[in-house]
């Protein structure tokens, strides 16, 4: 930005800037089922550190759910091989899916730790928000292996072997993904990625179909041979589910949506800053898990373009005290005067 001198009618003063900020999440039983198919607003996550390291933990928290989701999939790819079982089939490909998921993110967040540069000058964070469609791409994959398996198994059943290992397989899925879960989940709130998030909710999401086959197992044991099949097709419906919800999330970042609520706040800080006369513009964005602010504020008509340069640098301050994952700002001062050219 330049310099501020008598020329200069208005001021524009930019930082970036990491901060903590803290906010209140649904508990108790409602609150978790409201996090499997509906996570927490990526736009009031918790705390949010500096941008190499919230890089590092996403990569950090890649690499150690990759490694579980891996695990978990080849014990059940085991049991499938010897069971038949449609509904632990469609759970493991499931969870193949949402381990190769974790690939795009590894590649996005490590691009996201380059500087910005005279082509790129935002920086590479936007890569983030494109792996989350490889996410969602992911997920209706998943969907189609999920539903045509459980048809073909309707139309041409095939008996269900070794239901003890069948179910055992279903509970060693649920525990690896809802641990890959809660780790994703807590990580991609802490730095503010959507990607993240989403790809959590994915994870949690397959271990309540491990559960489903759980079921299945269960209803064949007790003499219904098509309940697992069945219960392939709850699968499908609810991956469904978490599509929606991630398509969703991922579209709302590429079409640079915010939380209102994050505006209002914004607006009311400014405009109880010293010497600001009014608010004209505030405009926010997602750059992966940075979020960008500028806005545009009246101060008064006889202002020098010092005075306008200390009311900006007071302003942009009280912003990113007050707005959770700003990590840059960028604040213009206009004259009263100025303003009405």
């Amino acid at each position: 930005m330049p310099a501020p001198n008598e020329q200069d009618p208005h001021h524009g003063h930019g930082h970036e800037h990491g901060h903590e900020h803290g906010h209140e999440h649904a508990t108790g039983l409602r609150g978790w089922m409201q996090s499997v198919f509906r996570p927490h607003s990526h736009d009031s996550a918790d705390s949010v550190d500096s941008a190499l390291e919230s890089s590092a933990r996403g990569i950090r928290a890649l690499k150690v759910s990759l490694v579980a989701l891996l695990a978990t999939a080849v014990l059940q790819g085991l049991v499938v091989a010897f069971s038949g079982s449609v509904a632990l089939l469609a759970d493991t490909v499931h969870n193949l899916s949402d381990a190769g998921t974790a690939i795009p993110l590894w590649i996005a967040f490590w691009l996201s730790r380059r500087p910005a540069n005279r082509r790129y000058t935002y920086g590479y964070g936007r890569a983030e928000d494109l792996a989350g469609l490889f996410v969602v791409l992911m997920i209706a994959a998943s969907a189609v292996v999920a539903g045509l398996e459980a048809v073909r198994r309707l139309l041409d059943p095939v008996p269900v072997h070794n239901l003890g290992w069948v179910a055992t397989a279903g509970v060693i899925g649920f525990l690896g993904n809802e641990a890959v879960a809660l780790y994703r989940i807590r990580v991609g709130r802490d730095i503010g990625s959507a990607a993240l998030v989403a790809d959590g909710l994915h994870a949690r999401t397959d271990g309540l179909t491990s559960l489903a086959v759980v079921a299945g197992a269960v209803g064949v044991a007790l003499g219904f041979p098509l309940a697992d099949p069945i219960v392939g097709l709850a699968i499908m419906v609810a991956i469904l589910f978490v599509l929606r919800s991630a398509v969703r999330d991922v579209f709302a970042r590429l079409m640079d949506a915010v939380d209102p609520a994050l505006i209002d706040a914004a607006e009311r800080s400014l405009a109880a800053t010293n010497g600001v006369e009014s608010v004209t513009r505030v405009r926010m964005r997602w750059i992966g898990h940075r979020l960008h602010a500028d806005a545009d504020l009246i101060v008064n008509r006889h202002a020098s373009a010092v005075d306008a340069h200390e009311v900006a640098h007071r302003a942009e301050a009280a912003l990113t005290m007050t707005v959770p994952k700003l990590t840059a700002a960028v604040v213009h001062a206009y004259p009263g005067a100025e303003a009405l050219r």
